[in-house]
């Protein structure tokens, strides 16, 4: 592509498919406030769509766990290369870097020090584990944009600049009202959310399946919804679901979850930031999460906080189930799944709870607001 002299190039990068859907509404915000600013970065079809130049797809490099990085080791130091080189051809004018920390931390690194500003959106989990990380951040990040209501204050302790700017969910946000008669239907539906990255998947998906085979046999009218994020293919999905069709009643849905929300009594969900959306739907979920054994041992070493479902860290309570390794097992996911449905009361404190951490998350605008943030830091170069 032959560049303009008055374009303003942007690198932005995306690891995960939440931060290509939220780097998405993020781009089209500063090139409708900046028409000349023209975006190059890794992501994935949402970003592809906002109008960025995909360098890399985030297919070839999301990874979960400590360990399970090792496997995509030459995919992440082909990404590095990649954007090394394009920093020297494009001279971006700013970098943006979302989530994703252990790669996109040592891209700041690299920005830093060719003097490029670096706007952060969506922060580390620094409250939560490997708190250390803030003295890195402080030396290589300009501006941290955060989408959670306490992390603010959290970098303003360390004076690093940092902005609570709402949650990007609200920016696309339209409420799904969950009622508590919900609980009379007969024939509840259970939507599974296996995550959006291979390796959560395959450890987490065959437990969520095995768990449902065992509520199919309690409750004979329930279904199952089960979602396939837009980074991963239906039919590989597909071969995890098969040997379950012939004894549960499952739906695939492929695409935007808002239809599993709109249709779902309760959730099975592997722990992200999609349980924040639910929980913004008033949807009662229960948590869980299963990666390899030796990045679990590391991770309880380093983990500071109490609950690891951002629901129950921002009510600073136990408000859904968290299952965690081996407590996630087929018949105690079912057996939990099963009390919450069984119990009126115990689902509606749920709900109630649920409004109560919707209303933490700030207002509409996130985008906007971190739009205005790049483009100071792009005045300032």
């Amino acid at each position: 592509m032959k560049m303009s002299s008055v374009q303003k190039n942007v690198i932005i990068i995306a690891g995960e498919t939440s931060g290509d859907a939220h780097g998405s509404r993020l781009v089209r915000a500063m090139k409708g406030k900046d028409p000349t600013l023209v975006f190059y970065g890794i992501g994935g079809e949402a970003l592809r769509e906002a109008g960025v130049n995909i360098l890399m797809d985030i297919k070839e490099l999301s990874v979960v766990g400590i360990t399970e990085v090792f496997a995509k080791l030459p995919k992440v130091l082909d990404a590095i290369s990649i954007i090394k080189n394009n920093l020297q051809r494009l001279s971006p004018k700013l970098i943006i870097l979302i989530d994703f920390p252990d790669f996109n931390l040592h891209i700041a690194s690299i920005a830093k020090k060719q003097e490029i500003p670096v706007l952060y959106y969506i922060s580390p989990s620094i409250w939560a584990w490997r708190s250390g990380r803030i003295h890195k951040i402080k030396r290589v990040v300009d501006h941290m944009a955060v989408i959670l209501p306490f992390e603010e204050k959290c970098y303003n302790r360390e004076n690093i600049p940092a902005t609570f700017v709402g949650n990007p969910l609200l920016d696309s946000f339209s409420p799904i009202e969950k009622k508590i008669e919900d609980l009379d239907d007969p024939a509840p539906v259970i939507g599974l959310l296996p995550g959006s990255r291979i390796g959560e998947i395959e450890r987490n998906l065959p437990y969520m399946l095995a768990s449902a085979s065992i509520l199919q046999q309690r409750f004979k009218n329930i279904k199952f919804l089960l979602s396939v994020a837009p980074s991963i293919s239906q039919e590989w999905i597909e071969t995890f679901a098969n040997p379950y069709k012939n004894t549960c009643n499952i739906e695939i849905v492929s695409g935007d979850i808002l239809e599993i929300f709109a249709k779902a009594t309760m959730l099975i969900a592997v722990s992200g930031t999609v349980t924040l959306e639910a929980a913004m739907h008033g949807i009662p979920m229960v948590i869980i999460y299963r990666i390899s054994p030796v990045s679990y041992m590391l991770g309880r070493a380093l983990i500071n906080v109490d609950h690891i479902g951002l629901v129950n860290i921002i009510a600073n309570e136990r408000v859904v189930p968290e299952l965690i390794q081996k407590e996630a097992s087929p018949g105690k996911i079912a057996r939990t799944v099963g009390e919450i449905l069984s119990n009126p009361l115990a689902f509606k404190r749920i709900q109630e709870r649920l409004a109560f951490v919707a209303s933490e998350m700030g207002e509409p605008g996130a985008s906007e607001k971190t739009a205005d943030i790049g483009l100071s830091l792009l005045k300032g170069y």
